[in-house]
């Protein structure tokens, strides 16, 4: 199936797993353009990107750039310039972005595994929405030399697959100090903390109660009172900061409408909302860090509604809401996965979102493992 998800295609490296990059990390002699027209003349990069640079060393088989939201600055996928990926499991709803070409490319077969970046949810929205597994490590986990923007307090590289095993076998390159054993399995019974309190389709909180059900975990409610002002809180950093990134692209014709409108009203943060901001970063993480010394990981959906379709967008509907589940861990820095799950009575998949202690991601694919071995005994979860 060609998906439109990529932008370069070439070969770097050995036989191994074939992985695509998003194009916003450095491959070196070739232009990291982040799906805007206005870098579309940059020149190529010198060097690779470290953890481009990771995969090769490992025999890992680079086939090539994908496309993306354009500067990273929009969850829709959405690009008229450097093509809109199709969304394999709903060709007419967005692929979600802003990785979403390295998504695509994973959910249609063209490859193994692919890396993105995610800011305010780039690699758990674009994986929720095209079916596949997606994962924000802790925030430093991954090194970001020759990630673009080069400057972020948010934004984390991390694998998008199409099982738990992929992204443990990718985190194990390009996170060296990965323990890809302990991702396997946690040796002992799990414990849940539902959040309680969100807002989300009913068919959606089904489907992950249903997930819950099946793998027979311990669950038990927690509340995130602060989840909103994170959200919000979220937002302000991310206009704060790819403004200072990207700003003196805004007068720039090539930009696309929604991207230019959001970096002109991005650049009207103020300090004090910045000051307000990281106010709400350092409570609502203590928060998250209570939870979790109480449970192994806490679970909600990733996003609150299944992805809408590409006319309703093109149309002008408001869809920044969908981060308002994902776009909290960016503040916090925990780190967060994206598991698909059936939802009854359509064959698009939901997103599971499970959330971890800092620094340990490999409990978190444990978890997520052990969930998806329960999912893939389900006939509802079984590929058409």
């Amino acid at each position: 199936m060609t998906t439109n998800a990529f932008v370069s295609r070439f070969s770097i490296g050995g036989t191994g797993p074939t992985v695509a990059i998003k194009d916003s990390i450095d491959v070196a002699g070739w232009r990291t353009v982040a799906g805007c027209k206005a870098l579309a003349e940059v020149p190529p990069a010198t060097e690779h990107a470290e953890v481009v640079s990771r995969l090769i060393e490992a025999g890992w088989n680079i086939v090539g750039k994908t496309t993306m939201h354009e500067l990273a600055f929009g969850i829709s996928g959405i690009n008229e310039f450097a093509g809109t990926p199709v969304n394999a499991q709903a060709p007419d709803r967005i692929p979600g972005g802003s990785s979403s070409g390295s998504a695509a490319a994973v959910a249609a077969g063209e490859v193994e595994i692919a890396l993105g970046t995610d800011t305010g949810g780039s690699i758990r929205m674009p994986a929720a929405c095209c079916g596949v597994v997606g994962l924000k490590p802790t925030f430093g986990r991954i090194s970001r030399h020759g990630v673009h923007p080069l400057e972020s307090s948010l934004d984390c590289v991390g694998p998008i697959a199409r099982s738990v095993q992929g992204i443990a076998m990718a985190m194990a390159v390009i996170a060296p100090d990965f323990d890809a054993a302990r991702a396997q399995g946690m040796g002992r019974t799990v414990r849940l903390g539902l959040v309680d309190g969100i807002q989300a389709e009913p068919g959606i909180r089904d489907a992950i109660a249903a997930a819950l059900k099946l793998a027979g975990i311990d669950v038990r409610p927690v509340s995130l009172d602060d989840i909103d002002l994170a959200y919000q809180a979220g937002m302000q950093v991310i206009n704060d900061e790819t403004w200072a990134a990207f700003g003196h692209l805004a007068s720039h014709g090539g930009l696309q409408d929604d991207v230019r409108k959001r970096l002109f009203a991005a650049r009207s943060v103020s300090r004090a909302d910045l000051d307000r901001a990281e106010q709400v970063r350092r409570e609502f993480t203590a928060q998250v860090d209570a939870a979790l010394a109480q449970v192994d990981a806490l679970v909600l959906p990733t996003l609150p509604e299944l992805p809408p379709t590409l006319a309703t967008v093109r149309e002008g509907a408001p869809i920044l809401g969908l981060t308002s589940l994902i776009r909290p861990f960016n503040l916090s820095g925990h780190p967060a996965l994206t598991l698909p799950v059936p939802v009854a009575g359509t064959a698009v998949r939901a997103g599971l979102q499970l959330v971890g202690r800092k620094h340990d991601d490999e409990a978190l694919c444990a978890i997520a493992a052990c969930l998806e071995r329960a999912l893939q005994q389900s006939p509802q979860f079984k590929e058409t």
